[in-house]
């Protein structure tokens, strides 16, 4: 990309739960996750990327993130059965007024397409 990826805190969050999850998994399967030493290359690369200005960290308004997810949650979860973290990520662009979402979940763009973001691949 020509330009820093912005991303907000919710991804951040998520991102290094995952991280630390595939941990945990690898200590009780060593046939599932990685080692602890790749979790906190992957985590100290993340930091390097934002410290550099790669990555962009966006502040958002948790307040009135929570509020565009309640509305999502109660618009379409009753009917489509999102996952919690799908929506505050779908809350969280609508928040931040973007017009472009990525993602690879088959559910998550959905979601993203039926509020009107566009979602490129």
């Amino acid at each position: 990309m020509p330009e820093a990826l912005h991303v907000a805190s919710p991804l951040l969050f998520e991102f290094r739960q995952s991280v630390r999850w595939q941990t945990f998994l690898h200590q009780k399967d060593p046939s599932k996750g990685y080692a602890k030493a790749t979790a906190l290359a992957a985590l100290s690369k993340l930091q390097l990327e934002i410290a550099s200005g790669a990555v962009v960290v966006v502040p958002v308004d948790w307040a009135d993130l929570v509020s565009i997810a309640e509305r999502l949650s109660a618009q379409y979860t009753w009917t489509e059965g999102y996952r919690g973290f799908d929506v505050i990520h779908v809350a969280t662009a609508l928040h931040l007024g973007a017009s472009e979402f990525l993602t690879f979940d088959g559910k998550q763009k959905e979601l993203a397409e039926a509020e009107g973001l566009v979602v490129p691949l």
